[in-house]
């Protein structure tokens, strides 16, 4: 199982990635694709199943909440360094769409120094790859306590400060 970072613990995974083409277990904690959520969510809603989606970062968020609103976890996908689309995926999920759920960094750009950038875009998990020192990564989300855009930490605004220091 995968080692992750969920709400500041480290955790083992205690969900199950599923295939497109895998056949659906009678009870569990599962990931499965967009796609197959979207094609079978009669089936997976049944109440012996706990199932996150996996999101593509290609996928505009507004355009599917609907079918997202009532799971527990939202996977959103780092596949590589130069691509960020997840950070804006999270921020629209928690900020626009008041997403409570679990949203989960996941991909081989997740890694320690971005960590605490996808905390303040609104991740509550992290998957960590295998190479990663899950210590080093728990120390790498330290409170950030300033900040120069409104974040879902409770991070201080810069602009907030200097207002109050003019005045």
């Amino acid at each position: 199982m995968r080692t992750l970072i969920r709400n500041g613990r480290i955790e083992t995974d205690d969900y199950v990635w599923l295939s497109d083409d895998a056949e659906l277990p009678a009870n569990g904690k599962f990931i499965v694709s967009l796609t197959r959520w979207q094609q079978q969510r009669e089936s997976l809603a049944m109440d012996a199943l706990c199932v996150g989606v996996n999101v593509p970062n290609t996928v505009d968020i507004s355009t599917v909440i609907d079918d997202l609103r009532g799971q527990p976890l939202i996977a959103l996908s780092f596949p590589s360094f130069a691509d960020g689309r997840a950070y804006s995926q999270a921020r629209l999920l928690r900020d626009r769409h008041q997403y409570t759920g679990e949203i989960r960094a996941t991909g081989n750009a997740v890694v320690l120094d971005q960590l605490a950038m996808l905390q303040c875009c609104g991740f509550t998990s992290f998957a960590l790859r295998d190479d990663q020192n899950p210590l080093h990564c728990l120390d790498a989300l330290r409170p950030i306590d300033l900040a120069y855009q409104p974040v879902d930490t409770h991070a201080s605004l810069v602009s907030t400060l200097r207002r109050a220091a003019a005045a």
